[in-house]
């Protein structure tokens, strides 16, 4: 799986120009499956995104967690973070199918609920329009790859 993860101040997930979910400060989650993952990759990198300490402390220096900092999870779902980008039309072969990718894209929103975090969504393969004000900006590039 690969997660870009952003600091935000705010973020929004809005479809067919109805608000689907809003949080206030937190982290907004962009989620790929790869067509080989399983519920190992959904279980390390809920954990991971729920333990980032990227929040800053009483010393301005980031290294609070979501949960102390009472961040919130707004998580969409992103196959196009598997693009193939070696001929100029990507390629999305290697984002999981549908049948595989909602069960793991579900798994990891119930295990940060799980954790106690207020989880707002996308809607699977939907056309959403996500707006989010950055904080810091702080982003950080989750793949269970490399963890």
């Amino acid at each position: 799986m690969r997660a870009v993860v952003t600091r935000v101040k705010s973020a929004s997930v809005e479809i067919g120009g109805a608000m689907k979910s809003s949080i206030g400060k937190g982290f907004l989650v962009l989620l790929g499956v790869h067509e080989e993952d399983t519920e190992a990759e959904a279980m390390k990198i809920a954990d991971k995104i729920c333990g980032l300490r990227v929040f800053e402390d009483e010393n301005g220096k980031m290294n609070v967690n979501p949960a102390d900092a009472g961040a919130e999870l707004l998580i969409v779902s992103q196959f196009t973070l598997y693009a193939d980008c070696r001929s100029r039309r990507p390629g999305f072969s290697r984002a999981a199918r549908p049948e595989k990718a909602i069960p793991l894209y579900e798994l990891v929103i119930s295990q940060c609920r799980d954790r106690g975090f207020t989880v707002g969504t996308g809607e699977f393969g939907a056309d959403m329009q996500v707006r989010s004000q950055n904080d810091g900006p702080v982003t950080i590039l989750l793949d269970t790859k490399e963890l």
